[in-house]
């Protein structure tokens, strides 16, 4: 293949992702942020968390994204009679045959919208956990492996607590970013009032992605270029968490009690590219790396008692070490 047809092709989709955004405002109004995020997860093969207050449109978005994408799409509502079963499927036993049979669950799709993901007890979130990390799932005593490509998209209401269940700090790790849905702006406000109102809502949207075009993004994101300077500085972004001492941060070393894990360099890597790509680049600034550094990290650091005595958030310290770490040569 020459590299103007790569070129070329590459330059075509750039073209179709900015459909897909053109695609997914039809339906919802504002909330490009939340968009572009989860095409990152999709583009990098990797989980995303949405968390926000009820009524920001995190699961029409969801569905809206999987419509535009055409890919197979089941949504989970998460609630505490929930069951394993109910999610990964189970042995049924057909009595015309004579034998079990199994029944697969609505894990077995391309965009799983796990709905609530706190509102289940932690026997379901397991569940969850090998089908997340291992792109596979085990009824009885055969394994299957799921359709490509397989991506979670959770959403959790920060407000209502009661009822609900913290998620596993290791299953916390393996969304590759925690996203912070904030309310619309008043004229985004108004504007969804006025087509609720006037029931001017149609949500027809047109598939604008193919699998294989899923598939050549992800290649094409993974050949943008990073210089080992930019890899180091990851590095140092992420050691800033666990040892923020050394990194002349110490007002932060008494709220952190665990710094971000090894899953935060390497999503932080993929993310910084996909970002570089999307901006129609072959190459990664430190720009792209900041711009996704509060996403990737934000739900990797754990803090302690202290910081919650004074009010000190995650993204707090992310902004301090993103402002102190240089970049280095």
């Amino acid at each position: 293949m020459s590299s103007a047809t790569a070129t070329e092709i590459q330059q075509e989709h750039q073209v179709k992702i900015k459909s897909v955004i053109s695609e997914v405002s039809k339906v919802v109004v504002g909330q490009e942020y939340m968009v572009n995020r989860l095409l990152i997860g999709l583009f990098t093969n990797g989980h995303v968390l949405l968390e926000g207050v009820p009524g920001l449109a995190k699961t029409l978005t969801i569905s809206t994204v999987a419509k535009v994408l055409h890919l197979d799409f089941s949504r989970i509502q998460f609630t505490p009679d929930l069951l394993p079963a109910d999610l990964v499927g189970t042995m049924i036993y057909n009595q015309k045959e004579g034998k079990f049979e199994v029944k697969k669950g609505p894990i077995f799709a391309n965009i799983i919208l796990a709905d609530e993901i706190n509102r289940s007890p932690a026997k379901v979130q397991s569940a969850l956990l090998e089908a997340m990390q291992e792109k596979q799932v085990t009824i009885g005593e055969t394994t299957f492996n799921l359709d490509k490509p397989f991506l979670v998209l959770a959403t959790q209401n920060p407000v209502d607590q009661e009822g609900t269940y913290s998620l596993p700090e290791a299953q916390v790790d393996r969304f590759m970013m925690k996203v912070t849905v904030d309310y619309p702006t008043k004229e985004q406000e108004l504007e969804v009032m006025r087509r609720i109102s006037n029931m001017q809502f149609d949500f027809t949207v047109n598939p604008v992605l193919t699998k294989q075009d899923i598939f050549a993004i992800r290649e094409q994101v993974n050949k943008v270029k990073i210089s080992e300077s930019l890899e180091k500085y990851i590095i140092e972004l992420v050691f800033a968490t666990r040892k923020p001492k050394e990194y002349k941060v110490d007002e932060l070393a008494q709220y952190i009690q665990f710094g971000a894990s090894p899953r935060a360099s390497i999503n932080l890597n993929l993310a910084a590219k996909a970002a570089a790509y999307f901006e129609g680049r072959d190459y990664v600034l430190p720009e792209d790396i900041k711009e996704v550094a509060m996403d990737v990290m934000n739900h990797r650091i754990i803090l302690n008692y202290e910081a919650e005595a004074d009010n000190v958030k995650t993204t707090d310290i992310i902004k301090v070490i993103l402002n102190k770490v240089p970049i280095t040569k």
